[in-house]
């Protein structure tokens, strides 16, 4: 459970760093980072790997960096359910994950 807490902590941490160097990201403040940091964990652990499965051939094809695509796609879902956490824009959300 501490190690749950820990990475939940430093997903916010990495939001917050990524809103500030990246252009096309925006955050409200540290709870809009936190709850995206949940999201985003709760994304990943049910969609990514059901998205990596489906995409595989062309994952393959790409030698791997579709993935780069299917994170970009979580961080955007994350921004569309979380108030006060936005991406602008397909290339933001490739930076900025």
């Amino acid at each position: 459970m501490n190690g749950l807490l820990v990475r939940w902590i430093v997903l916010t941490a990495a939001i917050l760093f990524a809103a500030y160097v990246v252009t096309g990201i925006e955050v409200g403040g540290f709870f809009s980072a936190f709850f995206a940091a949940a999201m985003l964990g709760i994304l990943n652990a049910f969609f990514r790997p059901i998205l990596i499965v489906l995409t595989l051939p062309i994952n393959i094809l790409t030698f791997g960096l579709f993935t780069f695509v299917i994170n970009a796609l979580m961080l955007k879902m994350a921004s569309g359910v979380i108030p006060g956490f936005y991406v602008h824009g397909f290339w933001s959300a490739v930076f900025g994950r």
